[in-house]
């Protein structure tokens, strides 16, 4: 059974982002990048099912400048076996990711897609259901955890009320939550051996299809500082400023 798990680079968690000076976008100049956490996640769950011996290979693949080749040797020092890079140097709109990712899933044919949930800089959430639709794959989004058979998979994931379980038939796509695991650390010899790893390029030409942006982004700015709370004595005095202050009970 082959698995594929897209990937992003993005800014490292850690990181404290801020918009250039002109406001024109995102300051990424030294900003540390990594795997996105939530496509970490679905690395780690992947390599785990192939070291419980239910999937035989693991593709990732990404699609980004060069500096991707990085996020991709990353997740084939935790195990993947394989990775895919599409080339691109601007920043694609979730619906032409997931075009370009419905081209590779049709070239490798998987039975399974996993992918984070989201990415943590556009924060979207959009790429795995319009991936789903494009494939006409069954989706099972939000997994906390996952229950691989030969047949199908059964996805518990949070909602409002509780826990949600999905069975579906495969091929399908399944996207990660924070719960659903906890990525490991690649260990030194996995980051050497990951060096020799195949790994393939193709172009957005050779995929052949329209990545033209349908939105444009206008200004990135700093959010307002947030006030300092205060702390009253009494209920009666929350009351009173909830009411008189803050005006939000009447």
């Amino acid at each position: 059974m082959k698995v594929l798990v897209p990937i992003k680079r993005v800014v490292d968690y850690n990181v404290k982002v801020r918009p250039l000076d002109d406001g024109s976008d995102v300051d990424l100049r030294n900003a540390k990048m990594s795997i996105n956490p939530f496509c970490e996640i679905a690395v780690e769950e992947a390599v785990r099912l192939k070291e419980a011996g239910l999937i035989s290979e693991i593709i990732v693949a990404s699609i980004g400048n060069n500096k991707a080749v990085e996020q991709l040797r990353a997740a084939m020092a935790l195990g993947a076996d394989r990775a895919i890079h599409v080339v691109c140097e601007s920043n694609l709109e979730p619906l032409a990711i997931a075009k370009c990712l419905q081209q590779l899933v049709e070239q490798e044919e998987p039975s399974l897609v996993i992918l984070g949930k989201q990415s943590i800089d556009g924060d979207n959430n959009q790429v795995p259901q319009m991936l789903a639709a494009l494939c006409q794959l069954p989706q099972a989004t939000f997994a906390s955890k996952l229950e691989l058979t030969e047949e199908s998979v059964t996805v518990t994931r949070e909602v409002d009320g509780g826990l949600q379980t999905l069975n579906v038939d495969l091929p399908a796509l399944i996207s990660t939550d924070l719960r659903l695991n906890e990525p490991r650390f690649a260990a030194l010899p996995n980051i050497m051996k990951a060096k020799k790893k195949p790994l393939k390029s193709l172009s957005i030409s050779e995929l052949g299809i329209d990545i033209s942006p349908r939105c444009k982004l206008i200004q990135v700015s700093t959010p307002e500082p947030r006030q300092a709370g205060i702390k009253v004595s009494s209920v009666d005095e929350l009351i009173d400023k909830l009411r008189n202050e803050a005006k939000v009970v009447s």
